[in-house]
Order: C-alpha cells, then sequence, then structure tokens
C-alpha cells in the first residue's frame, strides 16, 4: 500500500471527545480517494494530520514507504511530500500564474523551473494564461492553477480540501471530470474531502464515509464513470 493509516487519533484542545476515533484507511499507488462526510464529521481534520498540520494523539501515517507520524516520529509538512490544494486555492494575488507555479521549486535551476512551469501549464491547458494575474481567471481557472502550483514539486501524494466548494454549480460539473483526467495523466496518488456525493462518484475510484470520526468504505467502480474530457 502506498498510504497506510492506521489507528489515527486525535482531539482538539478543549474538546470533549476525540474528533478523529481509530481512522483506519489504506491507498493504493495512483488511486484516487474521497473522503465523503458532513460538516464536522472529521474529514478535513483527517487531511491537515495526514499533511502534518496537526500532530495525532495516537495511530500512525506512513507514505511511500515512510513514516510520517507515529509514536515516536513527526515528520513536518515540507519534509511529507505532500501537495496540498485548498478551498480558496490560495494563489498569490501579486504574482503571475507562471510565478505562482514556480514558487515552490526553490530546488530546481533556473531553467529547470521554466520548463517545469510550462509543462504544469500545458497539463491543466493554461499556457496562454502564464503572465496573467489571479483576478483576471476565472474560478475553474484559478482552481487549476492552484493544482498545477501543487503538483509542480512532484509530491508523493496530493490532497484537496473541498475542491469545488468555490464554484458555481454548472462550472463545478464541468470541472470534476476535468479534475480527474489531470489526476490520471499524471498518475498522482490523490485524497479530497467532500461533503458532495456527486463530486465523490464522479471524480474518486474510491468513497471512504466519515461519520463522527469512524470510517466505512464504499468502493465505486471505474468502469460506470462517464467518459470525461477537458472543457474550456
Amino acid at each position: 500500500m502506498f498510504v497506510q493509516i492506521k489507528g489515527l487519533q486525535y482531539r482538539y484542545r478543549n474538546a470533549k471527545e476525540d474528533t478523529i476515533k481509530d481512522f483506519n484507511l489504506e491507498i493504493d499507488k495512483g488511486e484516487i480517494v474521497s473522503i465523503l462526510g458532513e460538516s464536522g464529521s472529521g474529514k478535513s481534520t483527517v487531511l491537515r494530520l495526514i499533511a502534518g498540520l496537526e500532530t495525532p494523539s495516537g495511530g500512525m501515517i506512513k507514505i511511500d514507504g515512510k513514516t510520517v507520524s507515529d509514536d515516536f516520529t513527526f515528520i513536518p509538512p515540507e519534509k511529507r511530500g505532500v501537495g496540498l490544494v485548498f478551498q480558496d486555492y490560495a494563489l498569490f494575488p501579486h504574482m503571475t500564474v507562471a510565478k505562482n507555479i514556480k514558487f515552490g521549486l526553490r530546488h530546481l535551476g533556473w531553467k529547470e523551473k521554466l520548463s517545469r512551469v510550462e509543462e504544469m501549464l500545458d497539463l491543466v491547458g493554461l499556457s496562454e494564461y502564464k503572465n496573467r494575474y489571479p483576478h483576471e481567471l476565472s474560478g475553474g481557472q484559478q482552481q487549476r492553477i492552484a493544482l498545477a502550483r501543487a503538483l509542480a514539486p512532484e509530491p508523493s501524494i496530493l490532497i484537496l480540501d473541498e475542491p469545488f466548494s468555490n464554484l458555481d454549480a454548472n462550472l463545478q460539473k464541468r470541472i470534476r471530470g476535468e479534475l480527474r483526467e489531470i489526476l490520471k495523466q499524471t498518475g498522482i496518488t490523490s485524497i479530497f474531502v467532500t461533503h458532495d456525493h456527486e463530486d465523490a462518484k464522479t471524480l474518486a475510484d474510491r468513497i471512504v464515509y466519515i461519520e463522527n470520526g469512524k470510517v466505512n468504505i464504499d468502493t465505486v467502480s471505474t468502469e460506470a464513470k462517464h467518459e470525461l474530457s477537458f472543457s474550456y
């Protein structure tokens, strides 16, 4: 298994009980998994624990064979190789599209950075927008740039927190297919949380249902998915 989570526990400060209670999950390399649940179910907390933004009170998280968190180990977020896409996309408003993508590529040389930026822009179909600023893009275009920025450093896994929450209903339906195609094209292992069953059903290979910090798993057949293609 590429991602292994066993017995994960977490309680927020001053809370009377655990938010995450004995959470267990295994994910294959290249699999897209959705964590589906209502507000307050603990789904976003699981993502924060995987990313290292919170410290669990118990359990183990292993990514690509490396233990990043257990009773004796805690690897900080910047060393976990986890790409993050937030609800609000968190693009830098004063930077062009190209500079936003280039921001996390400090380990590369100048020419390698330019090549990687162009590769990511081509992947998300926005090469002609590289010199624009975030406010000059639509919501769907901003989401794709946020995705390109997260993928640029070649993370081990990608996690997305409610990736469609800021899009209107019509755009949301179109972007679902675009996002799944991009993720499958890269082959990156991905985890995203949502409260929308249609989002999960369209995008994920497998849906994990979470309620009160506990999980049940339902497998979604990829054969039942619609043929997906880019829309611009």
